[in-house]
This record gives structure tokens, C-alpha cells and sequence, in this order.
């Protein structure tokens, strides 16, 4: 164990009073001294409606959301998204931190309303549809 380690376990004893049993404080493993990351996920995302017409005229796409220190969520797959699948327009897709009025987001096939819209945290192999139904006449 490194100085640093045991000045940390020593400020978490005195905070916490125990030292006895494996402590967590803020992703930070007293015990192994890394951090719990998130692990890698692999997720279909799919474009319809004309949404695909933003990301090169591709539908689906299937992607490995690489490891990172929080969950993966809806919100943070839209940041992803735009900067990794995007190609043009980002204003018709995004709306401040969210997708744009007109356009349906299905998880799994339910509607993300359903499901904590983007607080909804990923899992391994679930399907994301953005389907636009904004339309020119």
C-alpha cells in the first residue's frame, strides 16, 4: 500500500469511524485503490422517419459504448452520439440536452416516457430507435 493510500484509508477511518470492512467512497476502492468503472456496452441504435438522413443515410448502427466512470445513460448516449454518429444538422436531432420535439425514442421498444426518458440507464444489447416524424411538404 502506497503513502497515499494510507493517508487516504486513515482520513476515511477518522470520517467514517471503522476501518474494519471494505469501504467505497466515491467510486474510489479503499482496498484496491481504483475506480469502479462502468463497463463497456454494446447497444443497436437505430434512425428512422429520415432521422438517418443525419448520420450519412445509415439506420443501424451497432456501437460498444467504451468504459467509463458513471452509468451509461440516455443522456450520456446522446452526447456519444453526437460526437461519434452525427454527421450533419445537429440542431434538427438535438435540442439543449435532449432530443428534438417530433422526435419518438423507443428502448427496447417502449416508449422512453415510460422508462425515465434520459435518466434511463443502458444495459448490454438494448435496442435504441430515434424515429423523427417531423415531415416537409
Amino acid at each position: 500500500m502506497t503513502f497515499g493510500h494510507r493517508l487516504f484509508r486513515t482520513w476515511l477511518q477518522a470520517a467514517t469511524g471503522s476501518g474494519r470492512e471494505l469501504r467505497k467512497f466515491r467510486g474510489v476502492s479503499c482496498e484496491l485503490g481504483f475506480l469502479n468503472m462502468a463497463a463497456p456496452l454494446s447497444v443497436e441504435v437505430e434512425f428512422g422517419g429520415g432521422a438517418e438522413l443525419l448520420f450519412d443515410g445509415v439506420k443501424k448502427h451497432q456501437v460498444t459504448l467504451p468504459e467509463q466512470e458513471e452509468p451509461w445513460d440516455i443522456r450520456n448516449l446522446l452526447i456519444w452520439i453526437k460526437k461519434n454518429l452525427l454527421k450533419e444538422r445537429p440542431e434538427l436531432f438535438l435540442q439543449g440536452d435532449s432530443v428534438r420535439p417530433g422526435i419518438l425514442v423507443l428502448i427496447n421498444d417502449a416508449d422512453w416516457e415510460l422508462l425515465g426518458e434520459l435518466d434511463y440507464q443502458l444495459q448490454d444489447q438494448d435496442s435504441v430507435l430515434f424515429i423523427s416524424t417531423l415531415h416537409g411538404g
